[in-house]
């Protein structure tokens, strides 16, 4: 897939070793960096050891003891090219490969026809072992793979509008949460306007009488 970060490379690139925490990766448990050197043609190359969440589904379930952890383990692999101002990244999961592996490729570069902007381009590969199921394995990790790459993109740009000295969006949590605040603001104020009509029409009520 190809997407767009709206942000220069130099900030994406920032962006990227300060992308957690974020309101969307609270998956995300740790994240260590095992591994780091400058090449003699001025490349950066790390790797990082990141630990997730991540639930198995319950059909999955019986092919594992049930005291097995439900956290990933992935190693992540980068190469910043400064010159040619790209970043490519390697990502794989080293744990639960018997029920499925999940390789991802990114590619950061500047946008070709907006040079304020990074070019994303994902790709990725879900094979499993498990004999009689890995369609549906490889199914569920597609799936569950589109779905982290949402909640990446948006980390990414909370950051990003963070570096940019802009207001974050709002997450849908924070939205829900202030639309109910303000449903419960709008209801109480009714309640008192309907007390202060009642009081109001019970005064009125006694002066005819």
């Amino acid at each position: 897939s190809l997407g767009v970060l709206k942000g220069p490379w130099d900030q994406v690139f920032a962006a990227f070793w300060q992308r957690y925490p974020n309101p969307y990766s609270k998956h995300v448990l740790t994240e260590d960096i095992v591994h780091r050197e400058v090449t003699a043609d001025h490349k950066l190359l790390s790797r990082r050891l990141l630990t997730k969440t991540n639930r198995m589904p319950r059909w999955a379930e019986r092919f594992f003891p049930a005291n097995v952890a439900h956290s990933v383990y992935i190693l992540e692999d980068s190469i910043v090219d400064p010159k040619n101002r790209t970043m490519t990244t390697f990502t794989w999961n080293i744990n639960h490969a018997r029920l499925m592996v999940v390789e991802e490729r990114c590619v950061y570069r500047v946008n070709p026809e907006n040079s304020n902007w990074t070019e994303v381009k994902r790709e990725a590969w879900v094979s499993s072992s498990l004999f009689g199921v890995s369609r549906a394995v490889q199914e569920f990790g597609l799936a569950r793979f589109k779905s982290n790459v949402t909640k990446s993109t948006k980390g990414f740009e909370y950051v990003l509008a963070r570096m940019q000295g802009e207001a974050p969006s709002k997450t849908l949590v924070e939205t829900a949460k202030e639309a109910t605040e303000k449903a419960k603001e709008t209801a109480l104020a009714a309640t008192e306007k309907a007390k202060d009509l009642a009081s109001k029409a019970a005064t009125k009520k006694k002066q005819y009488v």
